[in-house]
This record gives structure tokens, C-alpha cells and sequence, in this order.
């Protein structure tokens, strides 16, 4: 997430030419888009982050699941 915040900031900054990033050239920032493009298709999948954040928000599920279940019989 902080490279499309990084992406976003740097296209802001080249659009309306302030201070330093006036002479940034475009390329930077593509270059950028395509290293984020290839980090969140395939290397996060290779490394197994996406997976972890699914069985993350199942784990939250089936805690809350199990605490409203024994909840109820009280």
C-alpha cells in the first residue's frame, strides 16, 4: 500500500510541476506502476501474503462465530 500512496504523491507532484518533481521524468513513475503491478500479481502470491490475509479474516470469523454460539446459551 505505501507504493500506490508513493505512486500517487509522485504523479501529483510531476502533474503540477512542484519544486524538484517538475523535471521528474515520467518514466519514474511507470516504472513504479510496473513494479507495483508485478509485486501484487505475482511475487505477494509467491510469497504467500495474500493467502495469509484470507485465512486472517476466516480466523476472525470463526472466533466471532464461536463467541456469539456460546454467548447465546448463557
Amino acid at each position: 500500500m505505501p507504493l500506490i500512496i508513493l505512486i500517487a504523491v509522485l504523479a501529483a507532484l510531476r502533474f503540477f510541476e512542484v519544486w524538484r518533481f517538475a523535471q521528474l521524468s515520467w518514466w519514474w513513475i511507470i516504472g513504479l506502476m510496473v513494479v507495483a503491478f508485478v509485486w501484487f500479481e505475482f511475487i505477494e502470491g509467491l510469497l504467500g501474503l495474500d493467502k495469509r490475509k484470507a485465512h486472517d479474516v476466516d480466523r476472525k470469523r470463526r472466533e466471532e462465530r464461536v463467541k456469539q454460539r456460546f454467548d447465546k446459551r448463557k
